[in-house]
């Protein structure tokens, strides 16, 4: 089974150097999403789902910008600043993502998370917007939800995001770096190399939050997180469903030869680090691949060192790309479309090739369109960029 998922992946790579522009094919480009802003090292982008047409772009030093989703907008506000409590490095350490609660619109609740120092440990909190100004948060309001000291400073929380289910879920990283803590992301009595859903709504005694029922290891008596939604992954940096199909996008960052690409299932193992991709990395006795959940889809380090992983396009203004995964890599600047039949991986194509750009993760907007954050290569500052067509009015 692993050679012909092999030998298809090998012809997958082969058309990811066939990029849009060929004889009848529209061409893409990435260009200024707002020409009037800029970003200090900005690592998420999301809308509040309050139908306020505002965007949130969490910068990496720890804090929160709020703007109109308008390509004319001039003016940004600082939503949330906690700067003092960040510690950030040049690598993972920083502020990582915010969350917007789905009643957001009534209670004012939305979730952060990033790493503070002394000890290092990785932190997810809720805070509430101040009761004077909807642009603004309230820094005192912070409460703890849950925190994981950090055995190392790398693969801390990756996205935090509330899925259809109303759940949050949580990417923790298996707290590594180069060949990762050993065991971690097979080590299901830890929170590090897994997908976390909890119920922030209903907590459970002596807790900020409670484990939903339908959660796989939920209430068992082996010493399993219960917190644990799928497990075995490297670096889960970002994540994100299909709001047509309900399906659950999950990109982990490889080690030294794979990208990967999931489709997530509750209580599936994804194979870190007897795996890495659908190649045999570390096996405590044997490449035993029993059990294991392999990628629908990976890329090799002569393509791109580090995926960032992304969503399923379902705006109105591309339709060329409605129902494809739109992701790319940290340091080449590429940028695909993954079509996936719900079985396998039917193509996927190079979008946009943009080298002099650094990306680190991908947004949408209310309207379901797409955004791309990045960084500067030395020739451009820190912008958020989008999608359109070659020659097209932007």
């Amino acid at each position: 089974m692993r050679v012909i998922g092999f030998l298809f992946t090998v012809l997958l790579l082969w058309s990811i150097g066939c990029s849009s522009g060929g004889d009848g094919e529209v061409e893409f480009i990435l260009v200024d999403a707002f020409p009037f802003l800029r970003f200090s090292f900005p690592v998420d982008l999301q809308h509040p789902g309050d139908g306020t047409n505002r965007l949130f772009v969490v910068e990496k030093r720890g804090r929160v910008i709020v703007f109109e989703n308008n390509i004319d907008t001039k003016d940004r506000v600082v939503f949330l600043d906690i700067r003092d409590k960040v510690i950030v490095d040049s690598f993972e350490l920083g502020a990582q993502a915010i969350a917007f609660h789905p009643d957001f619109e009534d209670n004012g609740y939305f979730y952060f998370s990033y790493t503070p120092d002394d000890p290092i440990r990785s932190i997810v909190s809720r805070f509430s917007v101040s009761e004077d100004d909807p642009n603004v948060a309230d820094p005192e309001s912070e409460l703890i939800i849950m925190e994981l000291l950090q055995p190392e400073p790398g693969h801390n929380l990756g996205r935090i995001s509330f899925g259809p289910d109303g759940y949050l879920y949580i990417g923790s990283g298996d707290g590594g770096q180069v060949d990762g803590i050993p065991g971690t992301g097979q080590n299901t009595t830890d929170l590090f190399g897994a997908v976390l859903r909890i119920d922030v709504d209903n907590p459970d005694e002596g807790m900020n939050y409670g484990i939903p029922a339908g959660n796989p290891f939920a209430g068992n008596t082996l010493g399993i997180k219960e917190e644990i939604y799928a497990y075995g992954f490297r670096n889960p940096w970002r994540f994100s469903w299909d709001t047509v199909t309900g399906l659950m996008w999950l990109a982990d960052v490889g080690q030294h030869n794979l990208e990967e690409i999931d489709i997530i299932e509750k209580g599936a193992n994804y194979g870190w680090k007897i795996m890495e991709g659908s190649m045999c990395f570390d096996p405590p006795v044997a490449c035993d691949e029993t059990g294991l959940t392999l990628p629908v889809f990976e890329y090799d380090h002569t393509v791109g060192v580090a995926v960032i992983g992304g969503f399923v396009y379902r705006g109105a203004h591309l339709s060329e790309l409605i129902g494809s995964y739109i992701y790319g890599d940290f340091l080449s600047g590429k940028v695909w479309a993954l079509e996936f039949d719900g079985e396998q991986t039917v193509s996927n194509s190079v979008l946009i090739n943009s080298p002099n750009l650094i990306i680190t993760t991908f947004g949408v907007d209310q309207n379901q369109e797409l955004y791309v954050c990045t960084l500067s290569s030395g020739l451009s500052p820190d912008r958020i960029k989008k999608i359109v067509r070659s020659g097209e009015d932007n």
